[in-house]
């Protein structure tokens, strides 16, 4: 069922299946057009369906982001069905306190050193659009509808899914 959301629902929709899933593909190009991905743990969604990261401030990903800031978020469960794509702008931030209210025990495995790595920074995505499928039946249930519509010939409804107009 194609569904589209009003913006709170929206934010709700997209804070719920980030935290469900909590590691994205985070995508950028790079100065030759290419896309790169690569995975990163969310930190936080704040009230307005942004998406939160630690990072290097000397990553690629961060040269890439002050050249084409530009981002794709790419969540997947596939074990509940339930999958989400985030178009945003991504940026920088450098703020102490920001960091300390976010920071978890888990981030010092990147950042020994913790807030006061002179690396460490902040990067904020601020979600434009987002578009998900939430299938999250069990398999079992997943499979005989599957089944059902084979033998019936009727199409295969796949569960919810939408556009998440967060802008």
């Amino acid at each position: 069922m194609q569904s589209t959301m009003k913006r709170e629902d929206a934010i709700k929709k997209v804070t719920e299946l980030i935290n469900e899933v909590r590691v994205c593909m985070f995508t950028t190009i790079d100065d030759h057009g290419q896309v790169i991905s690569r995975p990163m743990a969310t930190v936080d969604v704040d009230k307005d369906g942004n998406a939160w990261f630690f990072t290097n401030e000397f990553s690629g990903k961060v040269m890439q982001i002050s050249e084409n800031n530009e981002v794709n978020l790419i969540y997947a469960n596939p074990g509940n069905n339930t999958y989400l794509n985030i178009f945003g702008i991504g940026t920088i931030v450098v703020d102490k306190e920001k960091m300390k209210q976010l920071w978890t025990p888990a981030v010092k495995a990147w950042f020994p050193d913790g807030i006061d790595d002179p690396r460490l920074c902040l990067l904020k995505v601020d979600t434009k659009q987002a578009w998900y499928w939430d299938n999250s039946s069990s398999k079992m249930v997943v499979f005989f509808n599957m089944l059902t519509s084979i033998v019936t010939g009727k199409k295969y409804e796949e569960g919810e899914s939408g556009e998440l107009d967060i802008d």
